[in-house]
This record gives structure tokens, C-alpha cells and sequence, in this order.
């Protein structure tokens, strides 16, 4: 067995080298000249796919916001374009419907918040985990437990009996979770409507829904109206954050795809975090919000950067699995590192200063 696992090894080690070779010439090619970058686009398309290990020819993407900077910016099209893959997105409105996506086939690779790959691994679907999102002391506040003004309810302790509103199976359902184990609660100790939060926007600013599980912009939109009183915000409440997921065969498949979304999210990132004024005008004009709404959105949100699936990353998502199994909102307890690629997998696709 050692000798055949030698053999497995040295040739991923054989594929690593030549997928990170592809990777330097495919940067290269990238600066070159529009011309220049045709003819390698006609020429040499299929040998440069080859190497960098990808396969497919269209890259089926899913995301969950219309002001979605990746998508918007094409960062991946003007990567992808030259090895001749074409990129198709497909927006989703909260991450379990996401997952579904992806689990019929309609998705490769796709951004949700850290409980979604829970419950679809629970439910069966093959997926991996492709890489995180660097949290930072502030990462939280965009994302509430409110009331109408009008509420009765003064403090989040009054949540006890009420009936809160969000998507069963969406980061939510793990902010609800920890924020009444905080003051010593359960689950249990609540009611449970389970409605996506675009569709709630409405009834909650009418006054129909007495506690309401949001975010940006919902939650700005909210504020503008004065049509919100937060009741706490999940700073602090040690989620591991976001994540990118992908089908497992597609990522199998498709490591050079997975390398290329994981440089190109970091740079993405750096970027808005050093242009905010810009990143806030691209927001006014994809979202169509009021610069006032968005103002609001931006003084909360963070460009933390990614966050490679290191063993300490790994083990702090095995946590939040676990808890929900504990106190029974999942039926069987699962095993994260069944949703993973192997270990040097990661390390050929991610760059080594995010793997923390």
C-alpha cells in the first residue's frame, strides 16, 4: 500500500507541478497584447486548458446578489476568455437554494454563508469546499435580529416565544442559533418561519413579520424607511464565514478553474478594499439603490480577503456542523472532511498566504 501511495503521489506532485506552470504562462499571456492574446486564444487554447488541469469549456457560476462585484467586473472572463472557457452565471436568492442548484446540475461553483454546505451535505449532495473568507473584529454588523419600531419587544432577550422569520438551512439559522445560546436559550424557545429574506422585505416594513433575520441592503432599505430597530447584530458570534463551494466532479475535473477563482476573489477583494468610493458608485448603478442606502452598506462592509481551507479553518466548520446536530436541527452528524479535496489539491490551488 505505501508503495502504490508513493505512486498516487508523485503523480498529483507530476500534475501540481504542471498545473502551476500552466498558471505563470497563462499570467503571462494575460498581459500581453489584445492580438497577441488572440492568437494564443486560437492556437493554443486546448493545450493551455490541458495543462492547467481544466476541462470543461463553460463554467456554470451562482451567486445570490444582482451588485455581485465578482460577476460585474469580469474578473474571471478576462482569465478565462483565452483558454477558451466561457463563464455563465445564474443568481439564486438565498444560499440553500443555491446549493440546490448545484446539486441538480446547474452550478459549479457558487458563494453561501458557512451553514448552507451543511445542510446540503446532510441531504446527500456532492460538493467540496473550495476557499473561505477572512473575518475581522467588525465582520457582523451588516447582519441583524430586528423589530418593527412599533415593537413591544426592548431587548433581544424578549425574543423568548416570538415567532422570527428567515431562511431555515441560510447562515441565519446558525446567527439564531448561537445568539440564544448567548443569553441562554435554544432553538426551541422560539417560532420558526422560514421565508427567503428578499420575499420578507415587504411584510416586515409593512409590519407584518414581529422579528425579522436580515442584511444588506435589505436592512439599510429598512433603516432609510426608519422602518427597523435592531435588536443585535452577529459581531462576535464566531461564525467562520462565507464560502465558496463547488460539485465535487467538477472540481475534480477543474482544478485550474478552482486556482484562477481563488486569485482572482483575492485580488477582487484588495482592490475594493483600497476603492471604496468605487466600489459604492458600482453598487448605486447594479443595485439601483439611493447613495444614501448605500452609504449605510458600505460603512459596514469589509474586503477581509480570502481564507485558505486550512486544518484550522476546517475544524472551526466541523464546530458549527456539530452544533447543529447537537441540539437536533440536522438528523445525523456529518463529517467535513468528506467535503474536501485533498490536502495538496489545496496547496497547488491556493495561495500559501491565505492558508490560515
Amino acid at each position: 500500500m505505501d508503495k502504490i501511495a508513493r505512486m498516487e503521489r508523485r503523480r498529483f506532485l507530476h500534475f501540481a507541478t504542471s498545473s502551476l506552470c500552466g498558471f505563470s504562462m497563462a499570467y503571462l499571456l494575460g498581459s500581453c497584447s489584445e492580438k497577441s492574446q488572440q492568437n494564443v486564444k486560437t492556437s493554443s487554447a486546448s493545450a493551455s486548458s490541458s495543462s492547467l488541469g481544466i476541462k470543461t469549456k463553460v463554467l456554470h457560476m451562482g451567486y445570490q446578489s444582482s451588485g455581485d462585484l465578482f460577476r460585474n467586473q469580469q474578473v474571471l472572463e478576462k482569465r478565462l476568455e483565452p483558454l477558451g472557457v466561457k463563464v455563465e452565471w445564474a443568481q439564486f436568492v438565498q444560499g440553500p437554494q443555491l446549493m440546490e442548484g448545484m446539486r441538480a446540475g446547474k452550478v459549479d461553483v457558487g458563494s453561501v454563508g458557512e451553514t448552507p454546505p451543511i445542510f446540503a451535505q446532510v441531504a446527500g449532495a456532492d460538493l467540496v469546499y473550495v476557499v473561505g473568507t477572512q473575518r475581522t473584529q467588525t465582520t457582523g454588523k451588516s447582519t441583524v435580529i430586528a423589530v418593527p419600531p412599533e415593537s413591544p419587544l426592548k431587548r433581544f432577550e424578549d425574543i423568548k416565544g416570538q415567532e422570527v422569520c428567515f431562511q431555515k438551512g441560510s447562515a441565519s439559522h446558525y446567527f439564531i442559533l448561537r445568539a440564544l445560546q448567548s443569553i441562554g436559550l435554544t432553538i426551541k424557545d422560539i417560532k420558526i418561519k422560514s421565508l427567503p429574506t428578499v420575499e420578507a422585505s415587504s411584510a416586515f416594513i409593512e409590519g407584518k413579520i414581529p422579528v425579522w433575520m436580515t442584511s444588506d441592503p435589505y436592512y439599510a432599505i429598512a433603516e432609510k424607511q426608519n422602518r427597523i430597530r435592531v435588536l443585535r447584530d452577529s459581531v462576535g458570534l464566531d461564525s467562520p464565514g462565507g464560502y465558496y463551494m463547488a460539485d465535487r466532479k467538477f472540481a475534480e475535473e477543474n482544478p485550474g478553474i478552482l486556482k484562477i477563482i481563488i486569485e482572482e476573489l483575492q485580488k477582487l477583494d484588495r482592490w475594493a478594499d483600497k476603492h471604496r468610493d468605487e466600489v459604492a458608485k458600482l453598487i448605486v448603478k447594479l443595485q439601483k439603490l439611493d447613495e444614501d442606502v448605500v452609504a449605510r452598506i458600505m460603512s459596514r462592509r469589509t474586503f477581509a480577503g480570502r481564507r485558505g481551507l486550512s486544518p484550522a479553518l476546517i475544524a472551526e466548520q466541523q464546530r458549527v456542523a456539530d452544533l447543529f446536530f447537537e441540539v437536533g436541527v440536522i438528523p445525523k452528524k456529518i463529517n467535513i472532511h468528506e467535503a474536501l479535496l485533498p490536502a495538496d489539491l489545496y496547496a497547488a490551488i491556493t495561495p500559501p498566504e491565505i492558508m490560515v
